[in-house]
C-alpha cells in the first residue's frame, strides 16, 4: 500500500489568524477510528473550516528505506469552525462519533495557534495525554519565540509541553533551560 503525502490539515489556510466574533462556533469533532483524514477531505470539499494538527514521523521500512508518514497529533480529533448548518453537514459525513462544544473558543484558538507555531518550527514533537502540573515558561527566541508552555520531565529530558487545555492533551518537544524564561500569566 503506498504512503500518502501530506494533506491539508488547516482549511482555510488563515483560519487561525482570523477573528471569529459572531461568524460561527468552534466544535471538537471526535471521529470514528481512523476516519480523521476522510472527515478533513469532506470538510474541505464542503468549504467548512477545520484544523487537525499533523506531524511527520520518519521510520525505516523492512527493506531499509527511510519513509515519512503524516499522523495526526491528536488522534481522532478534528477542530471545526462554522455555522450550525456546517456542523450538521459535518455530522452527516458518518465519520464522527461525537462532538464537543467549546466553552472558551478564544482560549482554544490561542492553544491551536501555539501548536501550529511549534509544528511550523520543525521540532520533534511527542503527543502528550493527561497533563501534569509544572512550571509555566515562555520560549525566549528562535522559531518558537513567544510560545508559552509547561516544563515536564520525560525519561530524564526536560520538555516543553504545549497544551490544548480544553482536551487535557498536548504535545512536547525537548528544550534547554537557557531557551526559556519563567512566565506568569
Amino acid at each position: 500500500m503506498p504512503i500518502l503525502g501530506k494533506e491539508t490539515d488547516l482549511y482555510p489556510a488563515d483560519l487561525l489568524d482570523q477573528e471569529h466574533s459572531g461568524a460561527g462556533d468552534w466544535w471538537v469533532m471526535y471521529t470514528m477510528a481512523r476516519r480523521e483524514k476522510d472527515l478533513m477531505r469532506r470538510l474541505e470539499k464542503a468549504r467548512i473550516g477545520f484544523y487537525a494538527p499533523v506531524i511527520a514521523r520518519q521510520y525505516r521500512s523492512p527493506a531499509g528505506r527511510l519513509r515519512t508518514s503524516y499522523n495526526l497529533l491528536f488522534a481522532n480529533y478534528v477542530f471545526v469552525f462554522g455555522t450550525a448548518d456546517d456542523r450538521q453537514t459535518a455530522l452527516s459525513t458518518n465519520c464522527i462519533s461525537r462532538t464537543l462544544d467549546v466553552p472558551e473558543p478564544q482560549q482554544l484558538v490561542h492553544d491551536l495557534r501555539q501548536i501550529r507555531q511549534v509544528i511550523s518550527a520543525g521540532v520533534d514533537l511527542t503527543p502528550e495525554g493527561q497533563l501534569s502540573p509544572g512550571d509555566p515558561v515562555r520560549v525566549r527566541s528562535g522559531p518558537m519565540a513567544g510560545v508559552v508552555g509547561t516544563i515536564v520531565e520525560r525519561r530524564g529530558q526536560k520538555r516543553l509541553l504545549i497544551a490544548v487545555d480544553f482536551m487535557q492533551q498536548g504535545a512536547s518537544t525537548e528544550v534547554r533551560d537557557l531557551d526559556v524564561e519563567p512566565y506568569t500569566p
